[in-house]
């Protein structure tokens, strides 16, 4: 990727001027590459089957942070940085920052070693993370570090409520030309003709299709005989009321994380490492979950959860852990297989695969024929430290 522009405008430097594009999926990567692509003068359409961020972008967690290993990623993530910043204040968006703070226990030996091997990482990519000492951790922060072996610190984060987000983006949107089709189910015409879309009974062909459908992107594709290396998968979350001014933490032993929230706190966990259909699946959180984050927390930051809401989203895995994102057929591109960092690295993959859709590739790491669709793989959960 180039160097970014300063600001929420995107960095596109080709002319979608005459190109029609549909998006299918009004989640947080949906709709901003629906923007992104529209700024160039294209005519975008988005279609979505309930609402915007209706989906998993409405359920996630909110956390956003640029402190990532590889060098694609730790681009994309200063990029949404970058993004989410100045976008901060539209209504009805608002990026609160806040340090992010990573933990392993002393006898997590393996653990202990990722994280510190993988913040030698970051920082070679130029994040602003570093190991601090347990001692220190816990006068800098409200956290209990008795039990740590290994712990780093990421400046440049920060949380929000997601839904806004998107929402924020589907006003620019529409205001840009979007045309945003909602309570609108729409689906490929088939395997040989996959930039024609059928809507309400209509058929409408266009120069490109974009599928940012989230979980529910491997079974649209499936419908036509097209295959994907994706698993959606649940995970779980709760909300509580008691004040919470402290740091976001992940606690790489328990798989536990928790943040700020304007009630109190959010925290979750609850991940389930097994294919979920994305039309039957319990929405809910179950009570083990609850119990688990609930001790979880206590255990690190002295806090007792009241409950105010817990449920589940989905979330996308991998045979590599790394997205599917660009062209899958002639005119036809995917972008899914987020790993449980969907949102939070929305602002940048949204505006990556629109500049991926008008000849400017940036994402080749993320190249979906690399998979044929056929592997075998299990889930893993995408925010473990191993």
């Amino acid at each position: 990727m180039s160097q970014p522009r300063t600001g929420w405008e995107p960095e596109i430097d080709a002319d979608g001027d005459g190109l029609s594009i549909a998006v299918i999926g009004a989640g947080a990567v949906g709709i901003t590459a629906a923007h992104d692509l529209a700024t160039t003068g294209a005519t975008v359409t988005v279609y979505e089957k309930g609402t915007v961020g209706s989906g998993s972008s409405g359920r996630a967690a909110g956390v956003l942070y640029d402190a990532f290993a590889t060098d694609i990623d730790a681009q994309i993530g200063a990029r949404t940085q970058e993004r989410v910043r100045s976008l901060s204040g539209v209504d009805p968006f608002t990026f609160t920052d806040c340090p992010y703070v990573m933990v392993a226990h002393k006898n997590d030996t393996t653990r202990c070693e990722a994280l510190a091997e993988g913040v030698e990482r970051m920082r070679v990519h130029g994040r602003d993370v570093s190991c601090i000492e347990p001692a220190t951790l816990g006068s800098q922060f409200p956290l209990k570090t008795d039990d740590i072996g290994v712990a780093a610190v990421s400046r440049n984060a920060g949380w929000t409520t997601p839904q806004t987000y998107v929402d924020a983006v589907a006003k620019r949107a529409v205001n840009r030309g979007v045309k945003l089709k909602t309570e609108t189910t729409a689906s490929i015409a088939d395997a040989e003709d996959t930039t024609t879309i059928i809507a309400n009974g209509e058929r409408t062909t266009y120069d490109r299709v974009i599928i940012a459908a989230g979980a529910h992107t491997k079974q649209l594709l499936g419908a036509v005989g097209i295959t994907i290396a994706m698993k959606p998968y649940r995970v779980q979350a709760l909300t509580s009321t008691v004040p919470y001014n402290g740091p976001m933490c992940y606690d790489a032993t328990t798989g536990v994380y928790f943040r700020p929230h304007p009630t109190g706190m959010l925290a979750g966990d609850g991940t389930e490492l097994v294919e979920t259909d994305p039309d039957q699946w319990e929405r809910d959180a179950d009570t083990w979950f609850i119990d688990s984050v609930t001790d979880a927390v206590k255990q690190r930051a002295a806090y007792d959860i009241t409950v105010d809401r817990a449920w589940a989203g989905l979330c996308t895995a991998t045979p590599d852990e790394n997205p599917l994102c660009g062209e899958l057929r002639d005119g036809l591109y995917v972008a899914t297989g987020w790993q449980g960092h969907g949102f939070m690295r929305a602002a940048g993959m949204g505006e990556a695969i629109a500049k991926d859709v008008l000849g400017e590739p940036s994402i080749e790491p993320f190249d979906p024929t690399r998979f044929t669709g056929e592997e075998s793989f299990e889930i893993t959960e995408g925010m473990a430290v191993e």
